[in-house]
């Protein structure tokens, strides 16, 4: 049983945080609308019902919803398949219908399986990817929008390194210092102790300022430094309410007996679906409290999601990793501050578009720059190569394949190796467990099997968030020969934070020193959370 959080409590860190996804999310909606031949506010409708909707609706601490680039080609094609925009909406709302029965299927479940070698190097590669696109934002080359940032390749068949002869011919100067300038910011609000205890006023926000004040400085001097209007944030400014309610499309659902529309739905809904459960295993593992999300009810959050969208005009929703992880790099502690990011697209959107359309599309490409980084950072690199062949290849094989590819393509690599070696060497591997019911001051024996392997995650999981508060838990593993990385991990996880947020007293037993758990030298147990008093025994099997 966990304690109820209250959304509010947290709000000197998650305005912040919401307004660096702001700040993130507003450019990208608009491209990716954009890039989909979408109305340019089909994308920013699709980032409010994002933010306010799934937000409200989804228990992830860390994760971000909102129009995704891997869906770009998807929404091109359905709409040019099905003639109309409005048909498409429908192919939309139909796609949610269906994700909410799968949550009520529980196939959310199936993001257990994904290992966190695999999800690191989903991870690792979307950071490469956003470095390698950004650069050319930040030394002034927009010819292709800032859509994407989840794939190195562009519709048009181009990427990064074909545009090399082209950003040098068209390399701009005050792109360059405005850029310049955003990372020296980023970078000493990361390091120096009083900024980072600014928590009310996020560097990205001072970065963006910084830009505006920049540019503006430029074009009001004369200078030829000045970025022009291709170069900045381009947002529809509504000039009446008639306008923002022509945006409103409907579907067509006269379409719905065309083949095609369900076709188009059922694509949306496993697309959407899968790269939703990846991202809300990465922000799990993004998220410093180490908290779980459930991914059924996720599911069921994001069809809520994607019918409303549908039904008003706005793109396919999924959960995002770009988005999510500036979230947890601006150091969200709960969901308000997604609500708080699809709060802004909204205000502002009908507020102040055109002090929006001044930010430099430099300035944003610093911001990702130092999010990309952080994903891709050589240290993790290092992490998994010193874990050994088994973490190692898979991680590196879907970081490298996320970058050459896609995302799904990529993750799809790193499972299937992770498969074959799971099939080499633990092919008798077995894991059950078996309920009971637990009374207060019984202690809960947890016995691991001989051999542990990362398709056992699920099961412990769910046995570890059962755990009641103020309980004695006693996990034996003196007769269990391997444990997977991803398991001991989470066992970690659970003893050093859950453990001692709800009060529960844990004790590891027969953890050899190479799983890297801290352990006595008499006995071999690490003791996580002490508190005294007598129990009864109850054991629970896992064998």
């Amino acid at each position: 049983m966990s304690k109820k959080e209250n959304v509010f409590a947290n709000l000197k860190s998650d305005f912040p945080s919401g307004l660096v996804v702001f700040l993130v999310a507003l450019p990208l909606c608009l491209g990716i609308a954009l890039a989909s031949g979408a109305p340019p506010l089909s994308g920013i409708l699709a980032g409010v019902i994002g933010g306010l909707v799934i937000g409200s609706l989804s228990n992830s601490n860390i994760s971000v919803s909102g129009p995704a680039a891997g869906l770009i080609s998807i929404v091109l094609t359905a709409v040019a398949t099905l003639g109309s925009f409005q048909a498409f909406l429908l192919a939309v709302l139909l796609s949610g219908v269906l994700q909410v029965i799968l949550g009520f299927l529980k196939a959310g479940s199936l993001s257990n399986y994904f290992p966190s070698n695999v999800i690191e190097g989903m991870l690792a590669g979307i950071g490469v990817i956003i470095i390698l696109n950004q650069l050319e934002h930040a030394v002034g080359y927009d010819a292709g929008g800032f859509e994407g940032s989840e794939s190195l390749f562009r519709l048009d068949g181009g990427n990064p390194f074909s545009d090399i002869p082209q950003i040098i011919s068209r390399f701009e100067v005050g792109a360059v210092i405005i850029a310049a300038v955003s990372l020296i910011i980023l970078i000493m609000w990361e390091n120096v102790k009083a900024l980072k205890k600014l928590k009310v006023l996020p560097g990205a926000l001072v970065a963006v300022l910084a830009g505006i004040l920049i540019n503006e400085y430029f074009i009001r001097t004369g200078n030829p430094l000045a970025l022009e209007r291709s170069h900045l944030v381009t947002l529809p400014v509504p000039e009446s309410f008639q306008d923002i309610k022509s945006v409103l499309l409907t579907p067509d659902f006269s379409a719905i007996v065309n083949p095609q529309v369900w076709v188009t739905a059922v694509t949306i809904m496993v697309v959407a679906s899968v790269e939703t459960l990846l991202c809300i295993e990465a922000s799990d593992r993004m998220d410093e409290l180490k908290r779980y999300t459930d991914t059924n009810r996720e599911l069921k959050a994001q069809g809520i999601g994607n019918m409303l969208s549908g039904l008003i005009g706005g793109l396919p929703i999924t959960s995002v990793v770009v988005r999510s992880s500036a979230n947890a790099s601006a150091g969200a502690r709960t969901k308000m501050s997604t609500i708080i990011h699809g709060t802004l697209l909204l205000l502002c959107v009908l507020t102040i578009p055109t002090l929006l359309n001044k930010i430099p599309f430099a300035t944003l490409a610093a911001v990702l720059l130092v999010i990309g980084y952080k994903l891709a950072r050589p240290a993790k690199l290092i992490h998994f190569w010193k874990k050994g062949i088994y973490q190692f290849v898979p991680f590196i094989a879907t970081l490298i394949a996320v970058v050459a590819t896609d995302l799904l393509r990529g993750v799809a690599l790193g499972m299937i190796i992770s498969v074959i070696f799971v099939l080499k060497g633990n092919l008798k591997r077995a894991y059950n467990f078996r309920k009971e019911q637990y009374k207060e001051g019984d202690v809960i024996h947890i016995d691991l099997a001989q051999e542990v392997s990362f398709l056992n995650k699920a099961a412990i999981k769910a046995t570890l968030n059962e755990i009641p508060e103020n309980s004695k838990v006693v996990i034996d593993a003196s007769e269990t020969v391997y444990i997977a990385y991803d398991v001991l991990d989470l066992i970690e996880e659970f003893a050093t934070v859950k453990a001692k947020e709800e009060n529960i007293e844990v004790t590891l037993i027969g953890f050899k020193t190479a799983y890297e758990l801290q352990n006595t030298d008499n006995n071999n147990v690490f003791v996580a959370h002490n508190n005294s008093g007598k129990a009864r025994d109850k054991k629970q099997d896992i064998y």
